[in-house]
């Protein structure tokens, strides 16, 4: 089904290639988990498998790339829709029209296919994911992990022979990503369809894959069939292996007293529909909140609403001993750090060294030194990207390009928004290892996950939302 022989690629004004001589083979109905450190290749792969890789990134490309006897390359992305389903790991940013209906329809309308049967694959999709009561939602509205569901489902509707996903649970809670893999796993027993999945959580997706794929580098450095396990995670990876630091409780600090953010009795939704209702909830200097719950259940809203972005209805939000009420979102976030699920949303600089020093300036503090950007890029792990541009980095790459943006201004208050995403069990630890720091200088975070690892490295109280109410 798919052939790669001797693939090397080159992104725009790269100094070296993102792929190196890159071989590899799969069968029809094979289920193959890629995996990899962030910034490996992985997604520039998958890209290749569909034409992304060089028609919309550009670049220098050798070797060949063959998906069901189709040329890529020669083809590009518009021919080679209905050969691959390709689901981003940044899934907001395929979206073409407003409603989850309409989504899903968009490509069967362009390949021309008679009402009755765009219908009854809309209607198939939706209920393959279980996700029919979201037909009628406004993408916009969704959760992160909702518009990831409503991705697959669009890359389903047109029946592909190949589907390709990009870490497709890295925003969905455990039952709900458990709901998507089953999904994908009927695709492939039941009706033959090809599975790759680049993941990072490699315990989700190891029980039902087939053979494991692993690129350090650019380059394949493993190819074995999975067996399941803690010792196939060792096996398949050792960074994963890498041992937790213990983070001492610091509820005793002195730092504990000042009140970095105070919600009293919220409430706030979109339109008329109430997300949030009577919710509580406080973050002390020096403390690590984690906050967990179902996708849609509205942790997403709660951080909007913090910075103003979402409107209250009632109750009140105080961040640093003030209230919000009656404030814009830039004089709130003189206070506040708000690092969203997409982080390209705060990138705008030339390079990544130039992103730090872009919050001060709106803040109209003094740039950082040469030194002083250096060290910080160092403690996010990303000071060999420097000079590159912020966009042209892996998405585990550009959260921490993000997190530094955004912590360039020593805010009190860290709000981060599933900032694991994208990220390989070393950077995870290195998360932790950087927001410790930060909590120890003083700063209140909440923290929004799925990631159960990375509240067992860094959290001092864990909490849950659900039915709009925090417990």
């Amino acid at each position: 089904m798919i052939g790669i022989a001797a693939l090397t690629y080159t992104y725009p004004g790269a100094a070296q290639p993102a792929l190196r001589d890159v071989s590899l083979s799969v069968s029809a109905g094979e289920f193959i988990l890629l995996t990899g450190p962030s910034g490996s290749g992985k997604s520039t792969l998958l890209r290749a498998l569909n034409g992304l890789v060089p028609h919309f990134s550009g670049g220098r490309i050798g070797g060949s790339v063959r998906v069901d006897g189709h040329d890529p390359v020669r083809e590009g992305p518009a021919q080679m829709s209905r050969v691959v389903g390709m689901v981003f790991q940044d899934p907001e940013a395929q979206f073409v029209v407003d409603r989850v209906e309409d989504e899903i329809a968009f490509a069967l309308e362009n390949a021309a296919l008679p009402r009755d049967e765009m219908r009854r694959r809309v209607s198939d999709v939706l209920r393959q994911l279980e996700i029919e009561h979201l037909r009628e939602r406004v993408i916009s509205t969704l959760s992160g992990g909702e518009q990831q569901r409503a991705a697959i489902a669009s890359a389903l509707a047109l029946q592909p022979k190949v589907l390709v996903l990009d870490e497709p649970t890295s925003q969905l809670d455990d039952d709900s990503a458990e709901d998507v893999l089953q999904a994908v796993v009927h695709l492939n027993r039941q009706h033959g369809l090809t599975i790759v999945i680049s993941e990072h959580r490699l315990e989700r997706v190891l029980p039902f894959a087939g053979r494991v794929v692993q690129l350090e580098a650019g380059q394949v450095v493993g190819s074995f069939p999975s067996i399941g396990g803690g010792g196939q995670l060792a096996n398949c990876w050792g960074r994963s292996a890498v041992s937790r630091k213990v983070i001492l409780p610091t509820a005793h600090s002195p730092l504990l007293t000042p009140q970095r953010l105070r919600i009293t009795n919220l409430r706030a939704g979109y339109g008329a529909r109430d997300v949030l209702r009577s919710a509580h909830l406080d973050v002390h200097a020096g403390e690590i909140v984690a906050l967990m719950g179902r996708n849609g259940s509205g942790k997403s809203t709660l951080l909007k609403t913090v910075v103003g972005l979402v409107p209250m209805k009632a109750g009140d939000i105080e961040v640093a001993g003030r209230s919000i009420a009656g404030r814009d979102t830039a004089d709130i976030c003189r206070d506040v750090a708000y690092l969203p699920q997409n982080p390209n949303a705060l990138l705008f600089a030339d390079t990544v060294a130039d992103e730090l020093n872009i919050t001060r300036t709106n803040h109209a503090l003094a740039a950082l030194s040469p030194a002083q950007a250096s060290d910080m890029l160092a403690t996010l792990g990303i000071a060999h990207y420097a000079g590159a541009y912020p966009r042209d980095l892996s998405v585990g790459e550009r959260q921490r390009a993000a997190l530094g943006a955004v912590v360039a201004a020593q805010p009190k208050l860290l709000l981060l928004d599933e900032p694991t995403r994208g990220l390989d069990a070393e950077s995870k630890h290195k998360l932790a290892d950087l927001l410790q720091r930060f909590a120890d200088e003083g700063a209140g975070i909440l923290l929004i996950t799925h990631d159960r690892a990375l509240v067992e490295l860094c959290a001092d109280k864990v909490l849950s939302l659900y039915d709009g109410v925090i417990h």
